[in-house]
């Protein structure tokens, strides 16, 4: 292979190549979501599966190529091995007694005795070959040593003894061990340094693009699609070459493909991928939708603005957005997600309760997110949610989870590409590994609204979301709840209040009549010492001033102090 063909190979290619170069292993453990995509095939223009590319491609000028998985057992890639095996296996027969030339066996152990005594063979006669080991997170399975079966220990010392076995490392042989999952394969494999982790990621701008053209053969791109070429390359972000493929076949057979087609295609294909591990929110309105926080709003709009321009290094790795309950958090960052146009995601559980699930759950988040970007990421109640270093009687997984999240949100080169919002009104709670400068850079506080001004904006922003019909004179309704305080939940449930009973009298609007009513009646969750808590935890937290309110902003962070452990200690709280 020459430089200039690897140069034109994919980038996990270069790196299994490069590393091949160096002699120094001959195991590698491919992983990633696109193990099972579909690859380019060189000067043929065509694209195929994991297993053509590395039969075609990369291991073109070995002279034998072949495969095995637990199903179909030992194949030729190269369609001229087999018959050299056979011939192999027959010299085996007269040796051990057995009847292997007639039918290969399937099951693990014989298989890899077999193939062993095949590539000492052939490397005796200085011919050069390249083993692919697929779906092997069924041979060496992430489990225990102690939890492991006689096969799995014998497969596991298989594979560990031919990665760092000194005839292999010479010749010319590679053996090439394949899965979805780092996670899923045995930590005594994937770690060993005499084996090559590569990770193979979905296709970017670049390898969207050529594949798009490829699929276009001459073809203007308006006779299948709504949308152009160049807007259709940044949306499919997340989607795989067989995502692309179907959409192109759908086109083909049916009708142009939208870009409603294409949302919904990324939104089932991002579900597919993660499980139920992420939330795929698309919003429906922007920051204008947003009523009240006008300095934390202005500082997003810049953030937007930046993210257009594409001046990613610029932007924060994230955002600490803390404030009590009801004020409206959770919504503010939905609408800069709809501000920016761009993915916006919100991590569910991935934690289980199985052996090594949790940590190969949130190895797949990582892929997504990595092919998705830019993109946001929501993680609500985070100070819950993410866990901490302290966390015991699992067996260490709680901390290795917290230690690959907290390095994976400071990774730099991801700054501007993967904007992570973590939502609290604890934020005192939330370990200081995330809250740093470096991950969660920018701390923004929300709080509830206490100008006549801030009352009316949040109200009638309220009545849009309801789509509620008012009576003139109730649009004033920071006159009806003067000296009261309201979050945004508590005005919506009073405006639903009112709603029903203007609805029970046979009115379609919700007059003074009603709105007096709901108010002397309603009683809002009373928890004083709770909320003027979460309040000053806010404060503490901000990074700004200008996001203060006036009461807050030259406070004495000594008495700040002091009063928040006085109110800890009145709740309760250690």
């Amino acid at each position: 292979m020459d430089k200039k063909q690897l140069e034109a190979m994919p980038a996990w290619a270069q790196k299994l190549a490069h590393a091949y170069f160096s002699r120094t292993v001959c195991t590698f453990l491919l992983h990633g979501v696109a193990v099972r995509d579909l690859h380019p095939l060189g000067e043929e223009g065509s694209y195929g599966p994991l297993s053509s590319f590395l039969a075609k491609e990369l291991f073109a000028g070995r002279n034998h190529v072949l495969s095995y998985n637990r199903s179909s057992g030992i194949r030729a890639l190269d369609g001229n091995s087999m018959a050299d095996v056979s011939n192999a296996m027959v010299g085996y027969d007269a040796l051990h007694g057995t009847q292997f030339a007639h039918a290969l066996p399937k099951e693990p152990a014989k298989a890899l005795q077999l193939l062993e005594t095949f590539l000492r063979l052939r490397i005796s006669e200085r011919k050069s070959i390249a083993l692919v080991i697929d779906f092997a997170e069924t041979l060496v399975p992430a489990s225990e040593g102690a939890s492991l079966s006689a096969e799995d220990r014998f497969l596991l010392v298989t594979l560990l003894r031919w990665a760092s076995d000194v005839q292999f490392l010479a010749a010319d042989v590679s053996i090439v061990l394949v899965s979805e999952s780092l996670a899923d394969i045995s930590p005594r494999l994937a770690r060993n340094p005499y084996v090559a982790t590569v990770e193979l990621a979905l296709p970017d701008e670049v390898g969207r693009c050529r594949f798009l053209r490829h699929k276009l053969a001459g073809r203007e791109m308006v006779s299948l699609s709504e949308v152009g070429l160049e807007a259709f390359v940044k949306l499919s972000s997340g989607l795989s070459y067989l995502h692309l493929e179907r959409l192109f076949s759908f086109a083909e057979n049916s009708k142009k493909i939208s870009l409603t087609a294409l949302k919904e295609a990324k939104k089932e294909a991002i579900a597919a991928q993660c499980h139920g591990l992420l939330e795929f929110i698309e919003p429906s309105f922007g920051l204008e939708a947003v009523a009240g926080h006008e300095a934390a709003k202005a500082m997003l709009l810049g953030t937007a603005k930046a993210l257009k321009k594409g001046a990613t290094g610029a932007l924060p790795m994230g955002y600490l957005v803390a404030g009590p309950v009801g004020t409206g958090k959770t919504y503010m960052v939905t609408c800069f997600a709809g501000e920016v146009g761009i993915p916006c995601l919100k991590f569910l559980n991935f934690r289980s309760q199985w052996q090594g699930a949790t940590e190969g759950n949130l190895e797949r988040i990582f892929n997504i997110l990595k092919a998705l970007w830019p993109v946001v990421v929501i993680v609500d109640e985070a100070d819950a949610f993410l866990g901490n270093r302290d966390v015991a009687g699992d067996s260490g997984t709680s901390n290795r989870i917290f230690a690959s999240l907290v390095s994976f949100m400071g990774d730099t080169q991801y700054r501007g590409k993967i904007l992570w919002f973590l939502l609290t009104c604890r934020p005192d709670k939330l370990p200081i590994d995330l809250k740093r400068q470096g991950r969660a850079e920018e701390h923004l506080a929300l709080f509830h609204p206490e100008t006549a001004q801030e009352k009316n904006v949040l109200y009638a922003a309220m009545c849009k979301k309801l789509k509620l019909k008012i009576e003139a004179e109730v649009e004033d309704f920071s006159a009806y709840c003067e000296g009261k305080t309201f979050s945004g939940a508590d005005i919506e449930a009073l405006l639903v209040r009112a709603q029903f009973l203007a609805a029970t009298q046979g009115r379609s609007k919700v007059g003074k009549a009603e709105l007096l009513e709901v108010l002397e009646d309603f009683i809002p969750p009373s928890y004083p010492l709770e909320m003027e808590l979460q309040n000053l935890v806010a404060v503490q937290e901000c990074t700004r001033r200008s996001l203060l309110p006036k009461v807050y902003a030259q406070a004495d962070r000594s008495q700040l102090a002091a009063r928040i452990q006085r109110l800890k200690f009145l709740v309760g709280e250690p």
